[in-house]
């Protein structure tokens, strides 16, 4: 003897609104994640520029020849 059984799934709109929540919930730390690894990036060229020059006056006068062209 044979015996079927049949199943119904049933997808709910609510599933397709959750992977897209997470799926953008993975985008933004992302993004968050790569900001912030630039900002460190960013303020440790700068940190290392005033150590180069000797002192934050010093940066601040050879970046304002730099841009002016003194």
């Amino acid at each position: 003897m044979n015996t079927q059984v049949r199943t119904k799934t049933r997808t709910r709109a609510n599933e397709h609104a959750n992977v897209k929540t997470e799926v953008s919930r993975g985008f933004t730390l992302t993004i968050g994640a790569v900001s912030g690894l630039i900002g460190s990036w960013a303020m440790a060229a700068f940190i290392g520029g005033m150590i180069a020059a000797g002192g934050p006056l010093e940066f601040a006068k050879s970046w304002f020849q730099a841009v002016l062209g003194m």
